[in-house]
């Protein structure tokens, strides 16, 4: 609206109204009680008070009713019969005025907004086009889904991979990490420096031999040549019936493990848990041969297809393994097996035949105990597990492990080959985490407390026997009703635990102390939505039921020590307890 001051002095004088047509008293009564708001507003009296105005204004007010008066009954029939003059131009708003301002024109060079009609008919022109491209291409319209503006219906934008993550390899001389993301959210993170290679073990296969039986824990101990004996369950043991003397009709559970092994025995074993603590890594004789797309069972008659596929996936590969089976050994197909080629699963299925026949040739002329067979680098081993169509890079900034991945990645799937990517350090503003936002995120997960993004906060404390998680509303205080509030806390403390429970490789025994909740459908409803964040994590997970304090038991296969472990070290000052007692006093 323009300045007061210059309104005032534009107002038309007294004269000039008279001479303006006005309506009279004796207008037509069919318009007569019928004016419209606009009318109404106009010849209802300002209330507002100026000095030195308030005359004037009352003089100019009939001449905002004039452009407003019915032609019909103004003009007569006279004005029915000629041409319509042109709309006369808008009045400016006045002070007092109760109407809204007339909108403003259009910009120059700009076309003016259209109409609520034509938009319409504009939709409705994009609908039709749309509807006939997807008609050309051989599918129904009402069966496609429909796609965000700009989204990409190949694989590719722009000439790049589109993908759901991504995979970033930090090369140190003392350390290697992976990071794995999910858009740029950090869920995986792996850590292997080169004196771990006594501990991170898992999958090496050795030649043991056993060391002591103990019948009362059904458990015997095999040196395996690392620092800690390994054990071995009497669950694991292979052992064929035929070869173990017992009475007629005793079942297989009931053979005892003295009836197996003895002490000094030389045994093939595999490790399927690393040493975590004070306990020593866990053994298997049912040894098995990863591969990119199945695994090897050898002198096995194991067959399987992952439970993840879906059931047409399943019959197709069972098709092709039924003809790429090797004679005397088993296979599963892995989940990565997913639009697999028969020649992709058979040159798969000869590498790990091959390998195992070196294995076996070994074990053959080698003392125990001793290593057969070591688990490829960690980043090897992390990408032959992972990489896959969804991941749209995988980006190395070392040139030694970047053509080491890449020839790997070409061997076993071609088709992915073009996304080994490598990130030169010397050339790159950035460095490799810090480009990705690796190093922060880092950071935050390290920490006890980890906020929401409603202002909320959870709490992560780890204890020699279990790890408890506490929710908090923190700064969050809604806004409807306290039940609503806690409800929405703890549906974004549950995604955000189940996320947590993944970064930092957490495992055991963990109980969830969730904020009590008066409504069961709202306890019910936490539970779906964690449940249903748990599901992306790969790790075997157990959840019971909260219970009515809002308590929720769960236990995850505890994998490695954790990502807090891995980048610490226990004090020498309080030994770990995060206290100092005053020994003046004791």
């Amino acid at each position: 609206m323009s300045d007061p001051i210059a309104h005032e002095g534009s107002l038309p004088s007294a004269t000039q109204e008279s001479a303006e047509p006005a309506p009279g008293p004796a207008a037509d009564p069919a318009t007569d009680g019928k004016a419209g708001p606009e009318q109404a507003a106009a010849k209802a009296p300002s209330r507002r008070r100026r000095r030195g105005s308030r005359g004037r204004r009352r003089t100019a007010e009939p001449s905002a009713q004039a452009p407003e008066a019915n032609p019909l009954a103004s003009g007569g029939a006279e004005q029915a019969g000629a041409a319509q003059p042109a709309a006369p131009a808008p009045p400016r708003p006045r002070i007092g005025d109760t109407r809204p301002a007339p909108p403003p024109p259009p910009p120059l060079g700009l076309p003016p907004r259209p109409a609520a009609a034509d938009l319409a008919e504009l939709e409705a022109g994009l609908a039709g086009l749309g509807a006939a491209e997807q008609s050309s291409e051989g599918q129904a319209p009402a069966q496609r889904r429909r796609r965000r503006p700009g989204r990409s219906r190949a694989r590719e934008r722009r000439g790049r991979p589109v993908g759901r993550y991504l995979m970033c390899v930090h090369v140190q001389p003392n350390a290697s990490q992976v990071a794995v993301l999910e858009g740029r959210s950090l869920i995986e993170h792996y850590l292997s420096r080169p004196q771990d290679s006594a501990t991170e073990i898992d999958g090496n296969i050795y030649l043991g031999k056993v060391q002591n039986v103990l019948p009362g824990m059904e458990a015997a101990f095999v040196d395996i040549g690392t620092p800690k004996n390994a054990v071995l369950y009497r669950g694991d043991v292979y052992y064929d019936r035929e070869d173990v003397e017992s009475g007629s009709g005793a079942r297989p559970s009931d053979v005892r493990i003295e009836q197996l092994l003895r002490q000094g025995q030389t045994i093939l074993c595999q490790v399927t848990k690393n040493p975590i603590g004070t306990k020593g890594a866990r053994l298997t004789q049912e040894v098995s041969l990863p591969g990119r797309f199945v695994v090897l069972v050898p002198n096995s008659d194991t067959y399987g297809i992952s439970k993840r596929l879906p059931e047409d996936e399943r019959r197709r590969l069972r098709r092709i393994l039924d003809a790429i089976r090797p004679k005397g050994h088993g296979l599963i197909v892995r989940t990565a097996a997913e639009g697999a080629t028969a020649a992709e699963l058979g040159r798969d299925v000869e590498l790990l035949v091959r390998r195992w026949a070196e294995i076996d040739a070994m074990a053959r002329r080698t003392p125990a105990p001793a290593l057969l067979y070591a688990e490829p680098d960690m980043a090897v081993r992390v990408i032959r597990e992972e990489f896959n169509a969804n991941y749209r890079g995988v980006i190395i900034d070392d040139r030694k492990l970047y053509e080491e991945v890449r020839d790997y990645v070409a061997s076993i799937t071609p088709d992915l080959a073009d996304r080994v990517e490598f990130y030169d350090p010397e050339t790159e503003p950035l460095p490799l985490f810090e480009r990705h936002h690796v190093h922060e995120q880092l950071h935050k997960a390290l920490d006890r407390k980890v906020w929401l993004p409603s202002g909320g906060s959870i709490i992560i404390e780890r204890t020699e026997a279990l790890t408890v998680i506490d929710v908090n509303t923190g700064k969050n205080v809604g806004r409807s009703s306290l039940e609503e509030t806690v409800f929405r806390n703890n549906c974004e403390a549950a995604e955000e635990i189940a996320r947590q429970l993944r970064l930092r490789d957490i495992g055991g025994i963990i109980v969830i102390d969730f904020i009590d909740m008066e409504q069961k459908a709202n306890r019910d409803g936490v539970m779906k939505v964690f449940r249903e964040a748990l599901a992306r994590d790969k790790t075997r997970t157990q959840v019971f039921e909260m219970s009515e304090l809002g308590l929720v038991q769960m236990t995850r296969k505890r994998v490695s020590e954790g990502l807090v472990e891995s980048f610490s070290k226990q004090c020498p000052v309080c030994n770990g307890r995060g206290i100092v007692f005053d020994e003046s006093l004791l």
